[in-house]
């Protein structure tokens, strides 16, 4: 998909270190605790490899040669039902209020439906106002407890979607 400058693909190997850079400066900026976090998990150098399974997908948004945002799906882990995750959705400022984040979420939930799943499932933080929104927007109402464990305790927004 291609929007003006901006193409919206499927990760490669050689995003690696760019959507990592990404995420990283993100959260940063957010003000987000490091521990609890996408920012210290494992996966965040090996994007693509983590996301090459078959209920797995994820996508950038490339500007130019440079990778300037990223969203995801997966199955939900340590939970026992047909629920994936919607993952690490970060846009650097530039690409932010371009309608690219509702763009991402359609083709990530359209590969969720694909893969058979039945409900889609986020984790956020309460200073996120512009992503709850967002997320609000496209469909996700507000959980009063976590399903499943991410391992992401410092996230204590929970949503969920029916796909």
């Amino acid at each position: 998909m291609t929007s003006n400058n901006y193409i919206l693909r499927e990760i490669e190997q050689k995003d690696n270190e760019q959507i990592a850079a990404v995420i990283r400066t993100v959260l940063i900026e957010m003000g987000a605790p490091k521990v609890g976090t996408a920012y210290e998990d494992k996966a965040l150098d090996e994007m693509f490899e983590t996301y090459s399974h078959s209920t797995s997908a994820y996508y950038v948004i490339e500007n130019n040669g440079k990778i300037i945002g990223g969203a995801g799906v997966a199955e939900l882990r340590n939970y026992d039902g047909n629920i994936c995750e919607f993952q690490k959705m970060y846009f650097l400022s530039e690409a932010r209020g371009l309608g690219l984040g509702s763009k991402m979420i359609t083709i990530c939930l359209e590969k969720a439906k694909e893969f058979g799943f039945e409900k889609c499932y986020l984790e956020t933080m309460p200073y996120m106002d512009s992503a709850r929104a967002l997320y609000k927007k496209n469909g996700f109402v507000s959980l009063d407890k976590p399903v499943g464990d991410t391992g992401h305790y410092s996230c204590n927004v929970w949503m969920l979607k029916d796909l």
